[in-house]
């Protein structure tokens, strides 16, 4: 058995979730919401495969799936208290540390989702928790994970700077550089889209006024010789194992 893996941060650790509102029940919805647009259609259709999600909390992500037909997913969070809320609703979450099952685990899975924000981890841990992942993967299976974008210059530095445990931030160039160094393969990295609850009519009005920013800080960046595109406050990314690994 691998022995507890001492992380760099201790304020708010990698291998558990922190971005859900204070009402968790809330949470199951909005979040619902916030991963359906985002990440579901990178998912496999196929509903039997195993999928690992890391950092869990209550159970967000691993609710939609449920919702969604998905019928072989586990969670994994290193903070029981927030674990009890997904067991409370019968979902297959359980307290662990996300390196050492890792590390302890058989797998292998078709899909690992990362919950929490890799800019948790220092660039030495990032790079050892992609090559787990990487290791537990089913060869054609799919990392999905994502971070704060630097490369916003509204939101960009602050997030840097506003948490004590946020080591570094991402642009679309440097989560394909770090994922193709990893070995992973079909790397697709996406704008995190917040602006997801359609029934808000003030939700519209902030997707003109983001694709308007979008649209300045893109003719901004060109100036100076830049090619980011992308400028959400996040950005996703999914990729995969090679076949013939």
């Amino acid at each position: 058995m691998a022995s507890r893996r001492e992380l760099a941060a201790k304020i708010e650790p990698f291998d558990s979730f922190w971005e859900g509102p204070e009402d968790v029940e809330k949470g199951y919805k909005s979040f619902y919401q916030f991963y359906k647009h985002n990440y579901l259609p990178y998912l496999p259709e196929d509903r039997n495969g195993s999928i690992l999600v890391i950092s869990c909390g209550p159970g967000y992500f691993v609710n939609l799936l449920r919702e969604e037909g998905y019928k072989n997913v586990l969670g994994i969070d290193s903070f029981a208290e927030k674990v009890k809320f997904a067991q409370q609703r019968n979902l297959d979450c359980r307290q662990a540390d996300a390196f050492e099952f890792l590390e302890n685990s058989k797998g292998p899975f078709d899909v690992i989702f990362c919950e929490q924000e890799l800019n948790h981890l220092t660039k030495q841990e990032i790079i050892e928790f992609l090559n787990l992942c990487w290791q537990k993967l089913r060869a054609g299976g799919t990392f999905i994970g994502h971070a704060l974008n630097g490369a916003n210059p509204i939101t960009g530095a602050e997030a840097l700077a506003q948490n004590f445990d946020h080591y570094n931030t991402f642009t679309e160039y440097t989560m394909r550089q770090v994922l193709d160094y990893c070995r992973f393969t079909d790397i697709k990295v996406m704008p995190l889209n917040l602006y997801v609850f359609w029934n808000n009519p003030l939700n519209y009005v902030l997707i003109a006024v983001s694709t308007l920013y979008t649209l300045f800080f893109r003719l901004s960046f060109i100036m100076y010789g830049k090619k980011n595109k992308l400028f959400t406050k996040k950005i996703g990314a999914t990729c995969k194992k090679p076949l013939n690994a």
